[in-house]
């Protein structure tokens, strides 16, 4: 599975992004299932509805709610780490978003994710240590 963050679905959804056709380019050829995370569902359909419109927002979640991914169930132990990890990340800051996807990268034992978030995906670490995958900008 292949972590997916806000502004993969954002250059997804909307053609006026910077990463609008190798978003585009990814999603039809990719072998890999996505999974993502609610802070991450939130924030993008936030955004979606800010920057492409209501029709675009609705169809984000219908996909949601259709299961053509799977969300991570957080447990309360993953909440108490994203704080650890917000923490640990306050000079950037970190959001609650991008904390929950680290925690989902150390669940899942690997950090290849898709991101329009370059600086702060090559900052941040999982299990303390190991680096991001970011397979939208490869």
């Amino acid at each position: 599975m292949i972590l997916a963050d806000t502004g993969f679905f954002i250059a997804l959804g909307n053609n006026r992004d910077r990463d609008h056709k190798r978003a585009i380019q990814i999603i039809s050829t990719l072998n890999e299932p996505l999974i993502t995370t609610y802070p991450v569902i939130t924030e993008t359909s936030y955004l979606l509805a800010r920057d492409a419109g209501l029709i675009v927002q609705f169809a984000f979640l219908s996909e949601v709610a259709n299961g053509i991914f799977p969300v991570f169930d957080f447990q309360k132990h993953h909440i108490t780490r994203m704080v650890e990890l917000m923490r640990r990340y306050a000079n950037l800051p970190m959001d609650f978003a991008d904390a929950s996807l680290v925690v989902l990268a150390e669940h899942l034992g690997h950090g290849r994710i898709l991101t329009s978030d370059r600086r702060d995906f090559n900052i941040y670490r999982w299990n303390n240590t190991n680096l991001f995958e970011n397979l939208l900008i490869a």
